[in-house]
């Protein structure tokens, strides 16, 4: 069984930068682009980050919230011959990693002193495998796993863990929230954060949380 040492929410502390609009307008027009990528390039890689913090001893998800409805975990899709890990440590310093060293926070300490500092990409580390997820077709079901009739899958999407420090400032684009769900709240709740999201709890059954005060 795979470990994770867990911090509380309030070792954390946040800041905002400069928005991050969507590539695309909408899934139809992200569908479309995967269409036309995957003609020169062949299935789309997406790599996806779990940070996990603690309340009261119980895991919280961190997830990006987007116009009050829309909730994704932090990370995007690959460049062609991009590696897993490093790709993952360049966006999620990307979406939430800071603007700049002397970035203010929202409680008004700076980033050496509430374990920000001027880390780099290479400071993120990135984990075990928790899932993945396969796009068939170019539509916007994933699975699980890849149906027996399909011999060339679309776009696969890895999920990896990712070990915060005990301190650190994460910085959102003002344009979106960092917000913190237990996993009773995903729980069998597809309906309001859908079936991948949702099958979290699940997946992080395995991982034995080492929480820290």
């Amino acid at each position: 069984m795979s470990s994770l040492t867990v911090y509380p929410l309030s070792n954390y502390s946040f800041a905002v930068k400069e928005q991050q609009l969507e590539e695309d307008p909408s899934v139809v027009a992200r569908l479309q682009r995967l269409e036309s990528d995957y003609e020169q390039y062949g299935m789309r890689r997406t790599v996806e980050g779990l940070m996990i913090v603690h309340e009261h001893g119980h895991p919280h998800v961190l997830l990006l919230q987007v116009a009050n409805a829309f909730f994704k975990l932090p990370g995007d899709y690959l460049k062609p011959h991009e590696g897993d890990i490093e790709g993952l440590q360049a966006r999620m310093h990307a979406r939430v990693g800071p603007e700049d060293p002397a970035i203010k926070s929202e409680n008004g300490g700076d980033s050496e002193m509430n374990g920000g500092g001027s880390y780099t990409a290479q400071d993120w580390e990135v984990g075990d495998v928790v899932g993945q997820f396969w796009r068939p077709n170019f539509e916007s079901f994933m699975y699980p796993y890849v149906p027996a009739h399909i011999t060339k899958p679309k776009e696969v999407k890895t999920w990896h863990l990712i070990q915060l420090p005990e301190r650190r400032i994460l910085t959102v684009p003002k344009n979106m929230k960092l917000v913190a769900l237990p996993l009773f709240e995903l729980y069998d709740n597809a309906v309001r954060y859908g079936p991948q999201l949702a099958s979290l709890p699940a997946l992080l059954s395995r991982i034995h949380f080492v929480y820290q005060d």
